[in-house]
């Protein structure tokens, strides 16, 4: 009977420690809504560990999750918070004070996480400071009532009350009072809680919306615009369109939640190794004029014949003509772009101030503002670069410097400094594991060699011969082309490979290779079943 007491009451003090943490968490929401909208306690810490993942951790979790693999994480977290919380709970019932303790902790490493991101204010450490102070004490409070229940229980049961268990005989008080002052300061809590913490959030976001921003702004129109020669698109099911639209293009980050950044408020710096500091604003970039452009990115995390690679037709300013307003001194070789939730990436200032390179700063995306998501206000564009040393999003800073005396988010986690594309090619229909039928069958799928284009795409069918497929029109040498062989396939299971050859005369590296540490390698080769 003892041992069955002594557990229903450790259940509740985990109970309590789980409503504590949601009232640390609420009033952090609710203050942070007040002096500092951006110090979420879980947000905070939920992007300290995307900083810290080890890389094949962060691989895994591309691969395995895709676009889904923030959302997965605060769920982790989520559950962890919960599972830390209820052991703080019993930690206050069995050996108080180390429940609080814990709490403090906890708290003390939320600040700790906020006020070293990138954009802390100077009031960034208040809201998990008062969240763990009201967390804090509701957990004594709980905790109090629910020791003075459990010494008045073991009372009125005439069996001795386990010293863990119990409390002074100071605070026993009636077994009916003890545990109605328990529920009362949990029902309370609790629903406090979760009203305070959800109306905050909502009101947070609802309040910082750029959404409505967006969707009023109105780009001007572009001096030039993309050509789309005939046949540059195949009329094959199943085939990659040649531009990706934008609720579809792949989207990999270091940011848990989207940034929200008022066009109206942007400043882009331009520092470092320069003749001038210049600070341009959203207005100053669009005034220097716009441009169209179509451009095909694509990450470092896409896998062979993967899928993390979409293009766009971008508008933007070239970025030589931005750097060109500061005046980068000769000793500079790099360019440390900077977004606003402090992700950088280094690229050479080279390519940046290449004339024949196409590198721009981008505004807008397949004829509308830039998608929040996608960087909305400004985010970089670099054709022949793999994203995580060019395509920065909610871009703020640009800083002239060497590789010699910075770093970039990605170097010192495994990756290159410098990563220009490996050009490949892919397989896009018929899809492994869909079976298709004897006769003509069309193979079809894109191909891509930023800067430099595509001449021929090749397939191999089994152990004969390659085959030169027919290609798309080419709209330029940074976009992707399509490629299509028609195959006289016959019953059976087929291997079929595809390998590209640039305008170079280069061809597709065979080997494979993982992403790290500046992107893989290797021929797609897809088992095709012919029925």
């Amino acid at each position: 009977m003892a041992q069955r007491r002594r557990g229903r009451f450790i259940a509740w003090s985990a109970l309590a420690g789980v409503v504590s943490a949601a009232v640390f968490l609420a009033t952090a929401e609710l203050v942070a809504l007040i002096v500092a909208r951006e110090s979420s306690p879980i947000l905070a810490v939920g992007s300290f560990v995307i900083d810290i993942v080890p890389q094949p951790l962060k691989e895994f979790a591309i691969a395995a999750f895709g676009e889904a693999d923030k959302p997965v994480l605060l769920v982790g977290l989520g559950i962890a918070v919960v599972i830390a919380a209820a052991a703080a709970g019993v930690l206050q019932f069995v050996r108080p004070p180390l429940g609080v303790v814990a709490l403090a902790i906890a708290g003390a490493l939320s600040i700790a996480a906020i006020v070293t991101r990138a954009g802390a204010t100077p009031l960034s450490w208040l809201p998990p400071l008062v969240g763990t102070a009201a967390g804090s004490l509701v957990l004594v409070l709980a905790i109090r009532r629910l020791r003075g229940w459990a010494a008045a229980a073991a009372v009125a049961g005439s069996e001795p009350a386990d010293a863990a268990t119990a409390a002074p005989a100071t605070t026993a008080e009636p077994s009916g009072m003890g545990r109605r002052g328990f529920f009362q300061v949990l029902t309370i809590a609790g629903a406090s809680a979760v009203l305070i913490g959800i109306g905050a959030r909502v009101a947070n976001v609802t309040t910082t919306s750029i959404a409505a921003v967006r969707k009023a702004l109105k780009l001007p129109a572009p001096a030039s615009r993309v050509t789309v020669p005939a046949g540059a698109e195949l009329d094959v099911p199943g085939i990659t369109p040649l531009y990706t639209p934008n609720a579809d293009f792949y989207r990999v980050d270091t940011a848990l939640t989207v940034p929200s950044v008022d066009p109206a408020d942007w400043r882009l710096t331009i520092d470092g190794l320069v003749d001038r500091r210049v600070e341009l604003t959203f207005e100053d970039l669009l005034a220097m004029g716009l441009d169209e452009y179509s451009i095909t990115l694509t990450c470092v995390s896409n896998e062979v014949g993967g899928s993390l690679v979409g293009t766009a037709k971008w508008l933007g300013v070239p970025v030589r003509d931005v750097l060109a307003l500061a005046g980068p001194q000769s000793a500079a070789d790099m360019v440390l772009s900077r977004s606003v939730d402090g992700f950088t990436a280094s690229t050479p200032l080279e390519t940046l101030t290449d004339a024949g390179r196409d590198a721009i700063l981008a505004v807008g995306m397949n004829g509308e503002p830039l998608p929040l998501e996608h960087g909305f206000p400004v985010r970089m564009v670099v054709p022949g670069l793999y994203g995580y040393v060019s395509a920065t999003k909610w871009l703020t800073e640009l800083k002239i410097t060497t590789f010699a005396a910075d770093e970039a988010y990605w170097t010192p986690r495994g990756y290159s400094a410098k990563a220009p594309i490996k050009f490949s090619s892919r397989l896009d229909t018929p899809r492994t594991g869909q079976p298709v039928e004897a006769g003509t069958v069309a193979l079809a799928g894109v191909a891509w060699a930023q800067t430099v284009g595509i001449e021929r795409v090749e397939v191999k069918i089994d152990d004969l011969d390659w085959q030169p497929a027919t290609l798309s029109a080419a709209v330029n040498d940074d976009t992707w082309v399509q490629w299509v062989l028609e195959w006289d396939a016959t019953p059976g299971t087929h291997n079929v490979t595809v390998r590209a050859v640039d305008r170079d005369g280069e061809v597709q590296v065979e080997e494979r290779s993982p992403i790290a540490p500046d992107g893989s390698t290797g021929w797609q080769r897809t088992l095709v079943r012919v029925t």
